[in-house]
């Protein structure tokens, strides 16, 4: 009788959950995710991924092959062996299927060969990286498990205890990391956040908020009436223009930037898939893009001058121009939305960039070199096969942003302010998408958003944006939606800053399991020691 009451109780237990939790739990698929497990595996720790994804890899699985980079110096330890990886993939002439090495690089400075590194790559070369990293790690990925974000995460004396998926699966853990593009776990948890712009007078900052002066790239370059009439504001707005006025340059707002797919494109003819025609096609979507043509714009080298050469004769593209890829205004409410709306969101933006491709292709009011400059290329049949060919995951460019008591501003990515316990590096430039259209004063519509300033070199990155405010949430890491401004972020959310920034976490992880204090006080000089060793840039002279 004893030993079948400690059976049922044992069969209890594991009803409930009780098993023996991970070192470390992380909540996304980002590179971030992925250089964090693999560090802590080589730590010496239990790590999961947990994500609703059904790969990994992020943005640099889905398309996002031309690298933002900035500095390439400023990228070490897991980051740089990623891009290792991918140097000695196409150093093989197995890789090159339709052209050769020498022809992609010739005239190009797109492979280091000195440094043994590529910074471009095709889609399923990255996808191979990480699945084999993550296989030879041996570590467990659960894919498509949906945080519940209302009442899925558990929090006991300031620490998360065990995280609920919608699914019922339940995962415990000594220490978490949301790796989410999103920071779901991170708001679910009640860690203070952002959303939107802040007003350049928080921060001592210039280059925040609303930005009408400043929006000159991918800008309108005729004048362009904005009226389903042309000059009666009675008839109404065409499609995608915001009603309101722009406001004031440098004051808050809660917008965000605009997103897009990054598509793999081809033009080789044995690997070319015509773009499709979406269900529920509406040529009035862009009847804006034809105005503009109107206007006399008919500049096929714009279009495709982000078309960014993959190897193999395929592109990352992305946006570029007054009227591109990026779904301008439509995301506003992403960040916060369930998960139905931001479904919904995806769609309309595959349905707009789909759209938009067949409407160059093919309406005979195109102007002919931009119809049949767009008609020579499709979608590269040989990428994201179980996808229709079409990228699985949306550039989700800006979310939430952690707010916490350290924040990274333009100050600090300009190196104006002094930058405490650096654990990574960013380079990029200080780059928004615009955010928005609007009608200005001579009744032509114009972009907003846009901020394209370099931040003058390499700057450090602080370990106080990537943990909680201290008291709040003792084991929780934010590697992605970290603590920054838009203005900083802007210059910090590119794909290598975020795999720095999962490795280096998972290495404060480690340290705080050693100690066993939060992850807000760790020794920092420890962590400097760690970060050094495993080959990260934290500074350069």
């Amino acid at each position: 009788m004893r030993f079948h009451g400690w059976l049922v109780f044992l069969t209890a237990l594991a009803a409930v959950g009780a098993v023996e939790p991970y070192d470390l739990v992380i909540y996304g698929s980002t590179p971030a995710a992925i250089t964090a497990a693999i560090e802590a595996d080589a730590c010496g720790r239990t790590a999961i991924i947990v994500c609703p994804e059904d790969h990994v890899g992020g943005m640099t699985t889905n398309g996002l092959g031309w690298t933002d980079a900035g500095k390439t110096e400023a990228i070490g330890g897991r980051a740089r062996d990623f891009y290792r990886e991918v140097w000695k993939h196409y150093r093989e002439d197995a890789a090159w299927t339709r052209e050769s090495r020498e022809s992609y690089a010739k005239g190009r400075k797109l492979i280091d060969d000195v440094g043994q590194v590529m910074w471009t790559f095709e889609p399923h070369v990255a996808q191979g990286i990480f699945d084999r990293w993550l296989k030879d790690a041996g570590i467990e990925v659960l894919h498509g498990q949906w945080l519940d974000r209302e009442k899925g995460v558990t929090l006991e004396e300031g620490r998360i205890r065990r995280i609920c998926m919608l699914s019922g699966r339940e995962i415990h853990g000594h220490i978490f990391m949301d790796a989410t593009y999103e920071g779901d776990l991170m708001a679910a948890a009640g860690v203070p956040y952002r959303v939107g712009r802040e007003a350049n007078a928080e921060y001592g900052e210039t280059l925040n908020g609303i930005q009408t002066a400043k929006a000159v790239s991918h800008q309108f370059k005729h004048p362009v009436d904005p009226y389903k009439v042309p000059g009666d504001p009675q008839s109404g707005l065409l499609s995608g223009i915001d009603p309101s006025p722009p406001g004031n340059d440098g004051d808050a707002d809660s917008r965000v930037q605009a997103y897009c797919f990054r598509l793999c494109l081809s033009r080789h003819p044995d690997n070319r898939v015509p773009f499709p025609k979406p269900e529920g096609y509406d040529p009035a979507d862009y009847e804006l893009l034809l105005r503009y043509f109107q206007a006399g714009w008919s500049d096929w080298r714009e279009v495709s001058r982000k078309f960014d050469p993959m190897p193999n004769q395929k592109t990352d593209s992305n946006n570029h121009g007054g009227f591109s890829f990026d779904f301008i205004g439509m995301n506003h409410d992403y960040p916060e939305a369930d998960y139905l709306r931001r479904k919904a969101i995806v769609e309309e933006h595959r349905r707009y960039q789909q759209g938009l491709l067949w409407f160059m292709a093919n309406d005979p009011r195109v102007p002919e070199g931009i119809r049949d400059g767009i008609a020579s290329w499709g979608l590269a049949a040989d990428e994201f096969k179980d996808h229709g060919n079409w990228p699985r995951q949306l550039y989700i460019r800006e979310a939430r942003r952690m707010r916490s008591d350290f924040v990274m501003t333009e100050r600090h990515v300009r190196r104006r302010l002094a930058t405490p316990d650096p654990i990574g590096m960013g380079s990029y430039n200080i780059d928004s998408h615009h955010v928005r259209r609007y009608v200005d004063a001579e009744g032509h519509v114009r972009n907003e958003g846009d901020v394209q300033v370099p931040p003058g070199g390499p700057y450090p990155i602080g370990y106080g944006a990537v943990v909680p405010p201290k008291g709040k949430c003792a084991n929780l890491l934010v590697p992605v939606c970290l603590s920054a401004t838009h203005a900083a972020y802007g210059s910090i959310r590119m794909e290598p800053v975020f795999m720095i920034l999962g490795q280096s976490a998972a290495i404060a992880a480690d340290l705080a399991l050693d100690s066993g204090v939060p992850l807000q006080d760790i020794d920092r000089v420890l962590l400097r020691q760690r970060l050094d060793a495993a080959g990260q840039m934290v500074d350069l002279k």
